[in-house]
């Protein structure tokens, strides 16, 4: 089934874009939920007319996201958690930790950016990658110390 993205979909496309998905997706995810719709003739002719001016967005969101990734480059987030003898901690360090200590050093991101695959459980340094844009990712350490 051809449907026309309304959003910004992870491994599918961006708005505007016409792509050729499962009916099932598209019937039961897609269209229920307003990211897409079906790719008539007079929707596709409407969605033309903007093409343009969304190529223009798109490009200036992708060097507003590679610029914050370049200062993003170097930040290095320190966590103090209590923790056992063999370096497990009591609790962990999650997707809003890193999000609230993002926000406390200045900059703005969305939960959605942070891959964490899951939360931080050892003391230690790690990394945390943020998604910025489909094609724009950094990643960001995250060094978790045993509190006293």
């Amino acid at each position: 089934m051809k449907v026309i993205l309304r959003s910004t979909i992870d491994n599918l496309g961006r708005p505007g874009d016409i792509k050729e998905v499962a009916a099932g997706y598209a019937r039961n995810f897609l269209l229920p939920r307003k990211l897409a719709e079906s790719a008539t003739p007079s929707a596709v002719k409407y969605w033309e007319k903007g093409r343009e001016k969304r190529a223009a967005l798109v490009s200036s969101e992708i060097k507003a996201a590679k610029d914050l990734a370049e200062k993003l480059s170097g930040v290095n987030l320190t966590f103090s958690m209590p923790a056992s003898e063999e370096g497990k901690l009591f609790g962990s360090v999650g997707k809003t930790d890193v999000l609230k200590s993002l926000k406390a050093a200045g900059y703005d991101i969305t939960k959605n950016s942070v891959r964490l695959e899951t939360a931080i459980k050892t003391t230690g340094e790690h990394e945390v990658e943020l998604r910025l844009q489909p094609e724009v990712s950094v990643k960001v350490k995250v060094t978790v110390s045993a509190r006293e």
